[in-house]
C-alpha cells in the first residue's frame, strides 16, 4: 500500500505556494526550503572562505549526491554524472555515440526538439538515418511499427519517456524489451519523467538516461544527470573531454576516466549539485510511487474539469498520462491565454508548434496551453484554476478569488 504524503507539511516546506498558484512544473518546479537553503549556504560558505575549500570541505557531501541518484533510478554511482541540465546530458551521450554511415536511429513523434535538432545535425556530419515510429491509437510509441524497423536493423533507439507538450507517458519497459531482443542501444530522455514517475533502468533496460533536476525533482536551475549503462561506457567516448574527464598520462597520450564522470566538466556549479541532492532525496524521502500517484491523479481531476468547460479542449495523448495538462481555449491564442492567467498569479506555459512538429504540427495544432501539477499542489488550486479557464472564455476582465 502506497503511503498518504503529508501535504500540509510538504506547503510548508514550500513558500511559493502562498504567492502563486504554480502549475508550471514541467518548466520549474518550487523548490523546498531544504533545496534553497542547501544552495544559499554553500554559496555563503564559498564567500567565506573561497570556492575551492568550500568544495573542499563539502566532499564528502558532493559524493553522496551520485549515491542519491542512483537510488532514485536503481543505478550505481559509478554510473552517474552530473551535468548541467538534461539536454547537455542527452548530447553527451549520443553525440559520443559511434556511428556509422547510414546508421539508423528511430525516434517517436514525442522526441524533444532539442533532440531532434542533434540528431538532424548528426545526420548532416555521419549521414546516419534519423526514421519516425509512428503513433499508436493512445498516442504513444506503435511498439508493432517499432519492432518492423528494429527488424530492419538499427543502431540506436532514441525515446523521450515523457513529452514537453502532452501528458503521454510512454511504454519505456516495452521499448527496453523490443531494443534488448533486437540487441539495440537504447536512449532514454527521462527530463520531464524525472521525480514524476518511478523509474528503474534495470527495468527499463536503456543504456543511457538523461534527467534534469529544476522540474519534477524541485531541484535547482542548470542541474541534471546522466546514467551511463555497462554498454555506454564501453561504447561512448564523450565528444570533447578535459582534464576532469581524462588524465594526460605522457606528453602525448591521456587516458579517459572509467566511470560515468567522463562526461563531466572540471568546473561545475558546486551550490547546484548540492541542491540537486537535496531535492533527490527530499524526493526519496517521500516516496516517488507516492508523489507520482498524487500528481497523477490531481491531473486527471484537472484534465476532467477542463474537458467540461465550454470551448476547451484537451489535446493529452496516451494510455497513461502524468501531470502535464494541455489544452486550448476556442478563439483565444494561447499565449493570450497565458498572459491573462500570469495577470492573475497562475502559472502556466504555452507548447508552440514550432518545438514539436512531429506531433502538434502533425495533429495541425499551432499552440497549447500547458499546465502541469505537482503532488504539492491541491483541489482547491485544481478548482480555481479551472474557475479562472471558465472566466477567461465569458470574459477578458475577469477577476479569481
Amino acid at each position: 500500500m502506497i503511503p498518504r504524503l503529508p501535504l500540509t507539511q510538504i506547503r510548508k516546506d514550500t513558500p511559493g505556494v502562498d504567492h502563486v498558484l504554480h502549475f508550471n512544473n514541467a518548466g520549474a518546479a518550487l523548490p523546498p526550503k531544504v533545496v534553497l537553503s542547501t544552495v544559499v549556504e554553500h554559496l555563503e560558505r564559498e564567500a567565506m572562505i573561497g570556492g575551492y575549500e568550500a568544495a573542499g570541505e563539502a566532499s564528502t557531501r558532493l559524493e553522496a549526491v551520485y549515491d542519491s541518484l542512483a537510488q532514485l533510478i536503481g543505478a550505481e554511482p559509478h554510473q552517474m554524472a552530473v551535468v548541467e541540465n538534461a539536454t547537455r546530458a542527452w548530447d553527451m551521450a549520443v553525440y559520443g555515440y559511434p556511428f556509422s554511415e547510414a546508421d539508423r536511429v528511430l525516434m517517436s513523434r514525442a522526441e524533444y526538439v532539442s533532440n531532434v535538432i542533434a540528431l538532424l545535425q548528426l545526420q548532416k556530419r555521419h549521414s546516419i538515418e534519423p526514421v519516425l515510429i509512428e503513433d499508436d491509437e493512445h498516442g504513444q510509441i506503435d511498439l508493432e511499427h517499432l519492432e518492423a524497423e528494429l527488424a530492419r536493423g538499427a543502431a540506436m533507439v532514441a525515446l523521450t519517456h515523457a513529452p514537453t507538450n502532452s501528458g503521454l507517458i510512454n511504454p519505456v519497459e516495452a521499448v527496453g524489451a523490443l531494443c534488448k531482443q533486437y540487441d539495440v542501444f537504447y536512449v532514454l530522455d527521462a527530463c520531464q519523467s524525472a521525480g514524476q514517475v518511478p523509474l528503474d533502468v534495470g527495468r527499463i533496460g536503456c543504456d543511457v538516461l538523461s534527467g534534469t533536476g529544476r522540474k519534477y525533482l524541485r531541484g535547482p536551475r542548470g542541474t541534471g544527470f546522466l546514467y551511463a549503462g555497462p554498454r555506454a561506457l564501453e561504447r561512448i567516448e564523450p565528444p570533447f573531454l578535459d582534464l576532469h574527464a581524462a588524465h594526460w598520462t605522457t606528453d602525448t597520450t591521456y587516458e579517459i576516466r572509467s566511470g560515468a564522470r567522463r562526461f563531466e566538466n572540471w568546473e561545475a556549479n558546486y551550490a547546484g549539485k548540492l541542491g540537486l541532492g537535496a531535492a533527490v532525496d527530499y524526493a526519496l524521502n517521500l516516496g516517488v510511487e507516492a508523489t507520482s500517484q498524487r500528481l497523477c491523479e490531481l491531473a486527471d481531476s484537472l484534465r476532467e474539469s477542463l474537458g467540461g468547460l465550454d470551448g476547451v479542449s484537451v489535446h493529452d495523448k496516451g494510455a497513461v498520462r502524468g501531470g502535464i495538462v494541455t489544452f486550448t481555449v476556442d478563439g483565444m491564442d494561447s499565449a493570450d491565454v497565458q498572459a491573462q492567467l500570469s495577470a492573475h498569479r497562475i502559472n502556466t506555459t504555452t507548447s508552440p508548434a514550432s518545438h514539436a512538429r512531429l506531433d502538434l504540427g502533425h495533429r495541425g495544432l499551432p499552440s497549447l496551453v500547458r499546465a502541469s501539477v505537482h503532488y504539492y499542489n491541491n483541489s482547491d488550486e485544481v478548482a480555481r484554476f479551472v474557475t479562472a479557464v471558465s472566466g477567461l472564455r465569458r470574459s477578458g476582465n475577469w477577476t479569481v478569488s
